[in-house]
């Protein structure tokens, strides 16, 4: 029987959304592996909306959930909506929505706090045993909410490859125990049934960040 997967969006773009390709990697690893995929978003207001041209934030207003339709191609729920009884694991994507507007990180760092759907939602697939799938920036979220997990942001010594390996540190400081991985692979908290891989926290080509969140949606499934 297909594994059902609900993938958490949180707009699209980048510098205040979804990153684009990270979701677009999840949903083709998904389908290659022949399971059925629903779509979610907040139905909400971004944090701010950003100029992507020139990474500069604008008045402009935009809305989480209709941001969000355009990577599902229309097809997404309200988060609200989300039945964790109905799936079977769940994946988060990065990009700084995740910072954003499925939590303060961007403002608040470690003292952050999480939207309260996805709070209850996390909490939900982790208390069933059921897997979640996490990339990019969004294990933050695991940080905040699952006291203790092993995960990865990538590797914790800054460089031209690895511009954000300060956020290894502050997890550490969460008291979560942070793998060095490299870009292509995944790290599995087989305890708290976590799976994360760095993906663009890496300036990586695109292809080895497709390859890491391959091997993260394959081990997420198989603890599904």
């Amino acid at each position: 029987m297909a594994k059902r997967v609900a993938v958490i969006l949180s707009g699209c773009g980048v510098y205040d959304g979804t990153e684009i390709h990270e979701a677009s990697a999840v949903l083709v690893h998904l389908s290659r592996a022949g399971a059925e995929v629903q779509m979610f978003a907040p139905d909400g207001d971004q944090m701010h909306v950003v100029n992507h041209c020139v990474g500069k934030p604008t008045e402009e207003k935009r809305n989480i959930l209709q941001e969000s339709a355009r990577i599902a191609r229309g097809d997404v729920t309200d988060l609200a909506k989300l039945d964790v009884s109905a799936f079977d694991a769940a994946i988060i994507p990065g990009g700084f929505g995740v910072a954003k507007n499925l939590s303060d990180w961007a403002v608040k760092n470690k003292s952050c706090t999480v939207q309260p759907h996805l709070e209850k939602i996390i909490k939900d697939f982790h208390k069933a045993g059921k897997p979640l799938g996490m990339c990019c920036i969004s294990p933050v979220l695991a940080a905040k909410l699952l006291p203790g997990c092993e995960l990865t942001v990538g590797q914790d010594k800054e460089c031209e490859k690895w511009p954000f390996a300060g956020t290894a540190g502050a997890l550490k400081e969460m008291g979560c125990k942070h793998v060095n991985k490299n870009v292509d692979e995944a790290h599995v908290d087989v305890k708290n049934k976590l799976v994360t891989t760095s993906a663009f926290m890496c300036n990586a080509p695109f292809h080895q960040v497709f390859d890491g969140i391959g091997v993260m949606v394959q081990e997420t499934l198989k603890l599904a």
